[in-house]
């Protein structure tokens, strides 16, 4: 009820809150990401010049006319591994230990006491289990059933995630032997080339910390949503690993963003993101917007 109440007594969450839950499918594409880069970042959405847009303009329009079929495949969590094992050694890949059509095929007897439940067709829907004999299988069966039937690209428009076919895909547990945090590392690329690195470290539940750096790994006086921290990360000696898949796997692709695990000294890829943050979220300072939109050149239209 007190959701309810929030959001009538504030109009634009109102509608944003509608948009996130997959409503509004109705409206046109075009006119829809309009409606919600306006809602979200106060700015007019411009479109029209490529030449003035800024990134997450340019992210819009990727979204409308960037259609290639082959983004269907590298968004999907299982048919990505197929894809990447193609073009990098199959020892970065989180193994998988089973793939579902439904939670009924699901024998969690046989599962290891750790590991993680996602959907393929979506981006967010997860359930990590660290300890199995503490596991409300049926809880867990509701939410992923719940998750199977989300239509994402609805929410934000990406166009990847249309045609995906929902399923559950089980995969290992990263664990640190330490039990530190893992850290991520997502590598902004354009046509392959590396540009931007993001670091990402903190519980997502409760401080979260994003931090970025050049591609000398200088960190810079940059933001995008999350906190930066105050902690200035030696160069990690996997990087130039990381950086070297990330330019073989962005290939020919306008806009990409590869992300990594570093679990014990070793690089797993978590997955591929061409849309950062969906594209409703501005970096600051402005300047930002405009220096990496200038990185990005679009493909001809189609």
């Amino acid at each position: 009820m007190g959701k309810i109440i929030k959001y009538l007594k504030h109009p634009k969450e109102a509608i944003i809150y509608l948009m996130n839950t997959g409503h509004f499918r109705w409206i046109n594409d075009k006119t829809y990401l309009k409606w919600k880069y306006r809602l979200i970042t106060g700015e007019k959405l411009h479109l029209d010049n490529p030449d003035s847009m800024k990134y997450s303009e340019k992210l819009q329009w990727l979204k409308l006319y960037d259609r290639n079929p082959l983004y269907t495949k590298l968004v999907d969590k299982y048919e990505v591994k197929k894809y990447l094992s193609n073009i990098i050694d199959s020892k970065y890949l989180i193994k998988t230990l089973g793939i579902y059509d439904s939670v009924d095929e699901i024998d969690f007897s046989k599962l290891p006491k750790k590991f993680v439940i996602k959907c393929t067709h979506d981006s967010g829907s997860f359930i990590v289990c660290k300890d199995k004999s503490k596991l409300d299988i049926k809880r867990v069966k509701k939410a992923i059933t719940k998750f199977k039937k989300r239509k994402y690209f609805y929410l934000h428009r990406e166009w990847p995630y249309k045609n995906v076919k929902p399923r559950i895909i089980i995969e290992e547990f990263l664990e640190n032997k330490n039990h530190d945090d893992l850290i991520e590392y997502n590598i902004f690329c354009f046509n392959g080339t590396p540009q931007l690195i993001m670091s990402c470290f903190g519980d997502k539940k409760k401080l979260r910390y994003n931090d970025f750096y050049d591609m000398n790994f200088k960190k810079l006086n940059l933001k995008c949503i999350y906190a930066t921290s105050d902690i200035v990360m030696p160069r990690p000696k996997q990087l130039d690993e990381m950086l070297d898949m990330a330019k073989k796997i962005s290939k020919g692709i306008p806009n990409l963003r590869v992300d990594f695990y570093l679990c014990n000294g070793k690089i797993y890829i978590g997955e591929l993101t061409f849309f950062h943050w969906a594209g409703f979220t501005l970096f600051e300072p402005k300047e930002w917007e405009f220096k990496l939109g200038r990185m990005l050149k679009l493909p001809e239209k189609k």
